[in-house]
């Protein structure tokens, strides 16, 4: 059984000095192939470097490239330029983390708008995928997704935590959907239990968001609390349970579709 994680945050200081540890974790627990999520010009290029010094054989380790919402005041003249840079590399392979975050506005609403189209933008031009972030802002960001969907090959809003009708707005959309522990947590996460089953398959991908969204079913927890790649297969477990699946069956179709929506090479 193997699992994609197709979205953690390596870069994260939580993983200094502990990279090849947390792979070998990661690995040993079947997930075998991991997208490294950049989200600013410069954390873009510490993952795309992170994934050539921890997998020479460029067969396990990739990355996207783009802004986060929450740093969209930090957009530039020549951050566009610096972006496609980045985005012609073999490793990287989405454009983003990007998108809209109406929850926290660490960065004014219209910047944020702004910063999301361009790399939008730049999606389309260079024929990437879209790795998008959603907060508080799902039809702002549908009426912004609509004047490009039809140029772009693929978008993903990952860690999805929506209600029904935003989840059917975007499968309406033909986006797909990451799912993360956030379906674990018992305070917040519960009415994503029915809704993981009105994914098609085809559109649904897992992702650990580590360091952060430990999944609360984990037994035993680890002491530090910081979540890892390694501990996936608790989110497989949980979202296999309400979709009625097999263990083995979501693996097969969520890592298929990872491998297709990235272009990853398959693993022996």
């Amino acid at each position: 059984m193997q699992l994609i994680d197709i979205g953690v945050n390596l870069t994260n200081p939580s993983f200094d000095d502990k990279h090849q540890a947390v792979l070998d974790r990661a690995y040993a627990a079947g997930v075998g192939q991991l997208v490294v999520t950049g989200t600013s010009v410069q954390g873009s290029e510490q993952a795309l470097e992170l994934c050539r010094r921890w997998d020479e054989s460029a067969r396990r380790l990739f990355s996207t490239a783009g802004i986060h919402p929450h740093s969209a005041s930090d957009w530039h003249a020549d951050s566009a330029r610096q972006l496609r840079d980045l985005l012609s590399q073999d490793r990287v392979r989405a454009v983003g983390e990007c998108g809209l975050d109406f929850n926290r506005d660490f960065s004014p609403r219209p910047q944020q708008e702004k910063v999301l189209e361009a790399h939008l933008a730049l999606a389309v031009e260079l024929q990437l995928p879209v790795f998008l972030h959603e907060r508080d802002a799902n039809q702002r960001l549908l009426e912004i997704l609509r004047d490009y969907r039809d140029q772009l090959p693929a978008a993903v809003v990952h860690c999805f935590t929506g209600e029904q009708r935003a989840l059917f707005s975007y499968l309406d959309l033909d986006l797909h959907i990451g799912i993360t522990g956030w379906i674990c947590d018992e305070r917040r996460g519960m009415h994503l239990h029915p809704l993981v089953r009105e994914i098609p398959r085809g559109r649904l991908m897992l992702e650990s968001d580590a360091p952060y969204l430990l999944p609360r079913t984990l037994r035993p927890k680890p002491k530090n609390g910081r979540n890892e790649p390694a501990y996936l297969p608790e989110v497989l477990r949980e979202v296999a349970l309400h979709r009625e699946e097999s263990l083995e069956d979501l693996a097969q179709h969520s890592t298929a579709c990872a491998r297709t929506f990235f272009g990853l090479p398959a693993l022996d």
